[in-house]
């Protein structure tokens, strides 16, 4: 069985910095391109940073300079380093891994920034 656990949500004022982590089990991890999600109320879900197999990356250019996404394929997790928060970034992020038609999600983790 497939799982994707995220965990590093919370509070926090703007201009802070929060890490998040997502860990998997059931898959092999090191073959799955790996995403950061997120989806503020009323809002569709928006690519936040994906990271291939290879280490590349890519971010979405409201967090450009700010975000940082990396994977640990020995500990099958990858992270989202978030600084300099601002109050836009309040949403619920969500991991997720794909590879071929294989497409999993996690359930979420809340991510509250006050101004």
């Amino acid at each position: 069985q497939v799982q994707l656990v995220e965990s590093g949500g919370g509070l926090v004022q703007a201009g802070g910095s929060l890490r998040l982590s997502c860990v998997t089990s059931g898959l092999m991890f090191s073959i799955y391109a790996m995403g950061w999600y997120r989806q503020a109320p009323g809002k569709e879900r928006e690519l936040v940073a994906v990271i291939n197999t290879r280490g590349s990356t890519d971010y979405a250019d409201s967090v450009k300079g700010r975000f940082t996404i990396s994977r640990d394929n020995a500990k099958n997790r990858v992270l989202l380093q978030m600084n300099s928060l601002k109050p836009e970034d309040t949403a619920v992020y969500y991991c997720n891994a794909k590879y071929d038609r294989d497409d999993y999600w996690g359930q979420g983790t809340q991510v509250t920034v006050s101004s």
